[in-house]
């Protein structure tokens, strides 16, 4: 890789879905087209939920076609060498090796902005997205709004006939909001996994004192 004068950065920008991630990102690749950067965008093969064509694609109807990758090492080897931009979304379905590629990128003088859902359904972090967030110089976490209560919504909340996944699902399973809600904490459940935690707490915690 091309190691300029200068030094770049890594952007990260996630939270949980439905919370703008994907207009953020656009935002950003639009703003640097407009100043006349050279931009690539990458995109996980997995998320082909618009008719096989990649791309990144907000909520709103906003699209910018992206290359789809499946490993780390793809994203290294299309890079070009004059390349200044690198966006790459849905970080969370690549491997942990996205994280030395995005370091490499960023110490050859490039800004790489990365957009990915942090945790999985169960609330676990998804993915190298715990390790991008560790190594970028600038993070920024949305949030959405919770479906049933309305507060900032943290979680994404799995369904499966209008019901909550189990905790013994896969943890990547791509789908829109027929599969899944954005959720606070508190309304935010994973059967089987709540009731064995509810059980370890009974068992674990002290007990409360008395008068």
């Amino acid at each position: 890789m091309l190691h300029r004068a200068r030094h770049g950065w890594v952007e990260v920008v996630s939270g949980v879905m439905f919370s703008g991630k994907s207009e953020e990102l656009i935002r950003r690749i639009r703003r640097a087209l407009i100043a006349g950067r050279r931009v690539q965008l990458f995109k996980s093969h997995l998320d082909d939920r618009y008719g096989g064509q990649f791309r990144i694609s907000s909520h709103d109807g906003r699209q910018i076609d992206a290359e789809p990758v499946s490993s780390s090492v793809q994203v290294a080897e299309k890079v070009r060498r004059e390349t200044q931009v690198v966006a790459i979304d849905e970080a969370q379905f690549l491997d942990d090796g996205i994280c030395e590629v995005v370091d490499a990128l960023a110490d050859a003088g490039m800004r790489v902005i990365v957009a990915g859902t942090d945790m999985d359904f169960r609330g676990e972090p998804f993915g190298p997205m715990g390790l991008l967030l560790a190594r970028a110089e600038r993070i920024d976490k949305l949030n959405a709004i919770c479906v049933v209560c309305g507060d900032p919504a943290t979680r994404n909340q799995r369904l499966i006939d209008g019901e909550p996944a189990p905790a013994e699902g896969p943890t990547i399973q791509v789908g829109g909001a027929e599969s899944y809600e954005a959720r606070c904490r508190r309304c935010h459940e994973v059967p089987k996994r709540d009731r064995a935690q509810k059980e370890l707490f009974r068992t674990t915690l002290p007990a409360p004192p008395t008068a």
